[in-house]
């Protein structure tokens, strides 16, 4: 923030313990030739008369009262007479660095979901970054009100509305209600166009919006870990070895029922997998021959004597 030293000194500290001031008004202090004004890098200072803006300092740097900004601030009323009396005047502070603030839900938000009449509850959670963009706007509905305006402002404004945001984006960008994450590039485009539209009504600009994460109720989300588990091992022969390995992890390669159960698990497995390959068309006929010419049924073994269904179980031969 600019400050004013001499008259203000004592304000030096007190604006560099608060990085989270946006706005900050001096008023009903006297101006007078011992004060002096330093505008250090990301600061405005801009100089009020009777609620009427008189002269923006953006430049950083130390500027004399009585020589550097009589001079700039020559139209305004009292300065002609070289400050043989003190002047009351306003001396806004505007602090022009990009801001960052967390955001997040405060109660679930409801978001309409086939199969689940009351919809979705969901919350989400991130961080928004913000400048201002316009220090006559923010002046303009701020300073007339509130002589000081913070990020936790801000923040209450952001809270106001995000919940009808989210509701609106993920409704409409949202493909897959239980994997929000994958599609949270589009709703927070989404988001941040909307909400830089409201900001903009107090002079401010949203640089950033992002979602660090959304989250569901807790039995959903055992659901939505339960699906993804399933998805992963889809293939039979690889949840097969992901189970025995587990089994005999848990068993820690020292035997003991864990691990009994793995080799149990693997004989039964390896056989379903060997009747699987006996049945699978085209991977062995339904009849086998044996070294010496006699055909035997493949599904029990029964000698066939030529014979074109097994006469012991049915089988078609050949």
């Amino acid at each position: 923030m600019a400050i004013l030293q001499g008259q203000l000194a004592n304000v030096a500290e007190w604006n560099e313990s608060r990085p989270d001031v946006i706005l900050w008004k001096w008023k009903n202090n006297e101006l007078k030739k011992s004060s002096r004004l330093v505008v250090r890098p990301g600061q405005d200072a801009i100089f009020m008369y009777n609620g009427r803006v008189e002269g923006v300092f953006r430049d950083e740097g130390n500027f004399e009262i009585e020589s550097d900004i009589i001079p700039f601030l020559s139209t305004l009323k009292g300065f002609k007479f070289g400050f043989n009396s003190g002047i009351r005047a306003e001396v806004v502070f505007i602090n022009t660095k990009q801001l960052s603030l967390k955001w997040g839900t405060k109660n679930a938000v409801m978001i309409p979901t086939q199969g689940m009449p009351g919809g979705l509850p969901i919350r989400a959670f991130g961080i928004c970054a913000f400048q201002v963009s316009d220090p006559m706007e923010l002046i303009d509905k701020i300073a007339g009100v509130k002589d000081v305006f913070t990020v936790g402002d801000v923040q209450e404004r952001v809270t106001a509305v995000l919940d009808g945001l989210l509701m609106r984006w993920i409704a409409r960008e949202g493909k897959d209600m239980f994997n929000l994450q994958a599609y949270s590039r589009e709703i927070c485009a989404g988001i941040r166009t909307d909400l830089d539209m409201e900001l903009l009504k107090l002079g401010l600009t949203v640089k950033s919006f992002d979602v660090s994460s959304f989250s569901y109720p807790e039995e959903i989300q055992k659901k939505i870990t339960q699906n993804a588990a399933y998805t992963m091992v889809g293939d039979t022969d690889r949840y097969q070895k992901i189970a025995m390995t587990d089994a005999m992890a848990q068993g820690g390669g020292r035997g003991g029922p864990m691990s009994d159960t793995a080799q149990s698990m693997a004989g039964m497995m390896a056989g379903m997998q060997m009747a699987r390959e006996m049945f699978t068309p085209g991977a062995q006929s339904a009849q086998t021959a044996s070294p010496a010419g006699a055909k035997f049924c493949a599904n029990c073994g029964t000698k066939l004597d030529g014979a074109k269904f097994c006469p012991e179980c049915g089988a078609k031969v050949g």
